[in-house]
């Protein structure tokens, strides 16, 4: 262990990696990668001149990175289950009859609607993103909608789900740390996720009603005949997406539910598509390679669209997600990120004081550790004691971290969430967060919750004593626990 890292040393630390992250991203090469790796080499270097060894620095960073290893697993599955679902004309499929059946005047609500629910019933973005998602991206660009757009409201209503959903990882963690029970912490969100999801509506609607030229009859055509030409379309194809959601629904974990939609899209590649056997391992390493050369739009070609995927197109976004928790290992393991967190704590005296600080601080984890699981458990860790203190429910704290840490995630490019929607979706996040209304309505209600005191539940006097004594038994055993007393 090292002596306490000064806070303009941490300040400077952070300075350093999101200046080079931003000078990349906004002006640079465009990617994350060699920022995130230059930042935490210089959090090291910073770390090592206060005494802290680099076993422990190399400890921190390797722990970190082991978190997110299962979402690195499912990435790759979701990559493969992508290609497989392409060249078996799953998706093609989707794009074909969505073209004939969605008005693209109410295109952009109607798409943030079908993945709020669907995202809602299997409490995953990703799979929701990953598999709808894209199919709507090709349906935009068929309807000539901006993809930006749709990217947006894609993910809104996946996040939707990925906050409100009982079956949501997130939605599980965020009462878990602060103390909440999952189904009253899902109702008290209701109070903020309403009047932000009505706004969303409401703007995707005028957005989608003034974005230009829609509905165009020669791009859809061309979408529509480029499919019949490459692909064997029939609505029996669309089973495999109720078979998804069912294995979902019955709480099938979900590296088996992936690999059970890849099966299922290799039966459609060699049945249904007569795509001889020889072919699978390669579309399923490196995508499906569309034989369609014509170009639909000025950036797109059709096989853009009805092609791609792959195990192999995941890796840029995993290698990214270990850089970033290098990063964030780093300034986790040598107590930085408490530095930060004590410094805005200090100067949240009120209510809504309170809150800004922990929806700032878990936007700030965010941006800093890239990863929306830590964003959760360091806040609610944090605040959990000051909003007891204040005599405020677990349920308030709860609610705080999933409206911002959960939906401000996808926001950020170098933040794991936004990388794999930006893989999924294939529109950077730079291009399609200010569509993302949900996103970015959300904490704002909840600050204005905090100032207004609505909806900020209070502890009874019966509440707050039996929360004491609770507090003193659970600090009596860590104590035995550590140091066998």
């Amino acid at each position: 262990m090292g002596r306490k890292i000064p806070g303009w040393q941490v300040a400077l630390c952070l300075i350093v990696g999101i200046g080079l992250l931003a000078y990349s991203i906004f002006f640079g090469y465009g990617e994350a990668h060699m920022p995130l790796l230059l930042a935490a080499a210089f959090t090291v270097i910073v770390a090592m001149l206060n005494g802290w060894k680099w076993s422990v620095l190399e400890k921190g960073m390797v722990n970190s990175v082991n978190r997110t290893m299962g979402a690195c697993l499912i990435l790759l599955l979701v990559g493969v289950l992508v290609a497989t679902w392409k060249a078996g004309g799953i998706i093609p499929t989707m794009i074909y009859y969505g073209l004939k059946i969605l008005n693209p005047h109410y295109f952009l609500v109607t798409a943030a609607l079908l993945c709020s629910i669907v995202s809602l019933v299997i409490g995953s973005s990703y799979t929701t993103a990953g598999t709808i998602g894209v199919a709507l991206i090709g349906i935009s660009l068929g309807l000539g909608i901006n993809p930006a757009m749709t990217a947006g409201a894609v993910v809104s209503g996946s996040y939707f789900g990925d906050k409100m959903s009982p079956m949501s990882d997130t939605t599980n963690l965020a009462p878990a740390v602060s103390g909440s029970n999952v189904f009253e912490h899902v109702r008290h969100m209701i109070y903020t996720v309403t009047p932000g999801y009505i706004i969303m509506m409401v703007l995707l609607f005028i957005t989608g009603r003034s974005s230009g030229d829609m509905g165009n009859v020669e791009i859809t055509q061309v979408l529509y005949n480029e499919i019949d030409k490459e692909f064997v379309v029939h609505p029996l194809l669309m089973l495999p997406v109720l078979l998804l959601i069912i294995a979902i629904v019955l709480k099938i974990p979900a590296l088996p539910t992936m690999f059970l939609g890849s099966c299922m899209g290799l039966f459609c590649m060699g049945v249904v598509q007569h795509i001889p056997f020889s072919q699978w391992f390669t579309v399923m390493h490196y995508g499906y390679t569309s034989t369609s050369e014509v170009q639909l739009t000025s950036d797109y070609m059709v096989s853009d669209i009805v092609g791609g995927g792959g195990f192999d197109a995941m890796l840029w976004t995993i290698s990214v997600c270990f850089a970033s928790m290098c990063f964030a290992g780093a300034l986790e393991c040598t107590g930085m990120l408490s530095t930060i967190s004590g410094a805005i704590l200090k100067r949240a005296r009120s209510r809504g004081g309170l809150v800004l600080a922990t929806i700032a601080t878990c936007f700030a984890m965010n941006c800093c550790t890239g990863d929306q699981y830590l964003s959760i458990i360091i806040p609610g860790r944090l605040y959990k004691k000051e909003f007891e203190d204040r005599k405020l429910k677990a349920k308030n704290l709860s609610r705080c971290l999933e409206d911002c840490a959960t939906l401000t995630s996808p926001l950020i490019p170098w933040n794991v969430c936004g990388m794999t929607m930006t893989a999924f979706l294939g529109i950077p996040t730079v291009q399609y967060f200010k569509y993302a209304y949900l996103n970015l309505i959300t904490p704002i209600v909840s600050i204005i919750y905090g100032y207004t005191g609505f909806t900020m539940e209070e502890m009874s006097e019966e509440e707050y004593k039996q929360m004491l004594e609770d507090r003193l038994r659970e600090e009596e055993e860590e104590r035995r626990t550590l140091y066998g007393e």
